[in-house]
């Protein structure tokens, strides 16, 4: 079974309209680069209870599908940000330090510092507070952020387990939660998974909302995890403009394709005032090339029997 590539996309200024989602489109993009198409995305603003339930729905789709999820948003330190405590608790699993993290958080301090020419003081109360950023779930994976190395992380689940989601824990137990900040719980490595065994399981990679960050961070995710699933010859598109017809008299026809067709989708997208050709239907097939270049000619053929006038026909 091939996963299904989801994207959740959490913050109250998109859904308020004070920032514009950028992150859809460039997903799109990113997958369709490597041959994989998008899913399914979900928006969902910065409310703690809304977000388990929604991750913990992606959970159980990495668990029962091996679903590839993304979340973009809500990974920071400040108290509008809950994802990692999100994450956590639709896992059930204890929030920690992550070591690696926080090596990377030091070390983006002192260039700071440095930057700066201040002296560098691990001890100060708001350098303390920003290792924060790397307390994630136990058993959590680094994401590595070339932008300022402050980290994201993957949580992975074992595909096919029964019951609720069950993360991919490592060895290794958290400390007390009053001291997060100062003591590091033990999480995996660094590097330390096999890609090919990763590939195996599902599970939600979480990434900032600041685009310059998150969109190499997708990609290191999708080239280090999941070069397995990347496709050369990709999913294609092949359609034609319809003229003068409705949707139900076509549906039979769309029907008989895809039981015809197997690994290939039919699709309908009606237009009543487009500039060029007005009312229409933009009519075709989606899927592996191969069984598209087969499909494709057939619905040709079953549209012939119509008295229709058709327009261009496109290729994606």
């Amino acid at each position: 079974m091939t996963p299904q590539f989801g994207l959740i996309i959490i913050g109250d200024e998109i859904l308020s309209g004070k920032r514009t989602d950028k992150h859809l489109p460039k997903a799109i993009e990113l997958l369709a680069a490597r041959g994989l198409p998008l899913a399914y995305a979900e928006y969902v603003g910065d409310d703690p209870e809304r977000i388990t339930a929604t991750l913990a729905r992606a959970f159980a789709a990495a668990r029962d599908s091996g679903d590839v999820v993304f979340s973009t948003g809500g990974i920071g330190a400040t108290p509008d940000d809950h994802t990692r405590q999100c994450a956590a608790r639709a896992l059930g699993v204890e929030l920690a330090l992550h070591p690696e993290a926080r090596r990377l958080i030091e070390e983006r301090i002192r260039d700071t510092a440095k930057e700066q020419g201040a002296a560098y003081e691990p001890d100060r109360h708001d350098n303390l507070h920003r290792l924060n950023m790397g307390v994630f779930p136990m058993g959590a994976e680094i994401i590595p952020n070339p932008y300022n190395k402050i980290p994201g992380f993957s949580c992975f689940v074992e595909r096919g387990e029964g019951g609720g989601a069950q993360p991919a824990l490592l060895a290794g137990q958290p400390g007390p939660q009053d001291r997060l900040c100062r003591t590091a719980g033990a999480a995996a490595p660094s590097g330390g998974s096999d890609p090919h065994a990763v590939g195996e399981r599902g599970g939600i990679h979480f990434v900032p909302g600041f685009p310059v960050m998150a969109w190499p961070m997708v990609e290191w995710v999708l080239d280090h995890h999941y070069a397995h699933l990347h496709s050369t010859s990709g999913a294609v598109e092949k359609s034609v403009i319809v003229m003068g017809s409705m949707e139900a008299t076509l549906t039979p026809l769309m029907l008989a394709i895809e039981s015809e067709h197997a690994g290939v989708k039919v699709f309908s997208l009606p237009s009543v005032d487009h500039p060029q050709y007005g009312r229409h239907i933009e009519l075709g097939v989606k899927g592996p090339a191969e069984a598209v270049n087969r499909a494709y000619p057939a619905l040709l053929a079953g549209l012939h029997q119509f008295d229709l006038r058709l327009g261009p026909e496109l290729v994606r």
